[in-house]
C-alpha cells in the first residue's frame, strides 16, 4: 500500500490534489449535516445572523478560497506549504459549491427544487477531480506516446478537437457530458454527436425549420427525462435534504 501509495499519488505530485479533493468533499458533507440540523432545529448550531444579517457560509469559503489559491500558486506541488494549500482550497471550494444555487439565481434557495443544483455541481466536480487524480490530465491528452508527445502540433489537435466537443455538447443542452468531457474526450464525442435538448441553444438555432428533427429532440429528452430524472432527484434529496414545500 505504501508503494502504491508513493508510486502513484506522491512521486507524480498529486498530494495536493488528493488533499484538495478530500477536503471538498468532507467539507460539503459536514456543511450538509450542519445545515439538516439547522433546518430541523437540533443540536447546538444556529445560522449566523450579526445584526440581522444571514451570512451565508458561502462567504468564509470564497474567503478560504482566495487564500488557499494564491498560497497554493506560491507554494508550488510540494512541501507542506502546498499540501496545507490544497486542504484550504478545498474547504473553501466544499462551502462555496454548497451554495452555488444561491450564487446562480441571486437568490437564497437552498431549500427549493432550484437549490439541487448545488447537489449535481458538487456531484460534477468530485468526479472531475477524481479522475484527475486517477490519471486523466487535461483536455484528454494522457496516454500519447513518445512520438506524439514530441510533436507539438498532434498534441494541441486533440486538445483544441476535444475542447470543440465539450463546447459543441454545451451548446446541445448537455452541462454534465461537456465538462465530463473535458477530461474524457469520448464523453464529449458522443454530447456533441447526439441530438441537442429541445431548449439549447442549438435546437432553437438548427432545428427551428426540421420538424422531424425537433419532434425527435423533444422524444429522445422525454424518455431520456423519465428514465433517469426520478432516481437523480432522489439522489440530489439522499444527498442534501429534501425541498421545502
Amino acid at each position: 500500500m505504501g508503494d502504491w501509495w508513493y508510486r502513484n499519488i506522491v512521486e507524480p505530485g498529486k498530494l495536493p490534489l488528493f488533499l484538495a479533493l478530500s477536503a471538498f468533499v468532507l467539507t460539503f458533507a459536514v456543511t450538509r449535516v450542519i445545515t439538516r440540523m439547522i433546518r430541523a432545529g437540533k443540536g447546538p448550531f444556529r445560522n449566523v445572523t450579526p445584526g440581522g444579517l444571514h451570512v451565508h457560509h458561502a462567504v468564509p469559503g470564497v474567503i478560504l478560497m482566495t487564500v488557499g489559491g494564491f498560497t497554493g500558486s506560491a507554494a508550488g506541488r510540494t512541501g507542506w506549504g502546498a499540501a496545507l494549500a490544497a486542504v484550504v482550497f478545498g474547504m473553501g471550494t466544499g462551502l462555496v459549491l454548497d451554495e452555488f444555487a444561491l450564487i446562480l439565481h441571486l437568490s437564497d434557495v437552498y431549500w427549493t427544487k432550484q437549490g439541487t443544483i448545488s447537489i449535481e455541481v458538487v456531484i460534477m466536480t468530485s468526479a472531475l477531480a477524481a479522475l484527475l487524480l486517477c490519471g486523466f490530465l487535461p483536455l484528454g491528452v494522457d496516454g500519447l506516446s513518445p512520438e506524439e508527445e514530441s510533436s507539438r502540433l498532434t498534441v494541441m489537435s486533440t486538445v483544441v478537437g476535444n475542447l470543440l466537443l465539450s463546447v459543441v455538447a454545451m451548446y446541445k443542452g448537455k452541462p454534465r457530458m461537456a465538462v465530463l468531457g473535458v477530461v474524457v474526450p469520448v464523453i464529449a464525442l458522443v454530447g456533441a454527436v447526439r441530438l441537442a435538448r429541445p431548449v439549447s441553444p442549438w435546437a432553437r438555432r438548427f432545428y427551428r425549420g426540421r420538424h422531424r428533427a425537433r419532434a425527435r429532440a423533444i422524444k429522445r429528452a422525454y424518455h431520456h427525462d423519465r428514465r433517469w430524472s426520478g432516481l437523480r432527484r432522489r439522489v440530489d434529496y439522499l444527498i442534501g435534504g429534501a425541498p421545502s414545500q
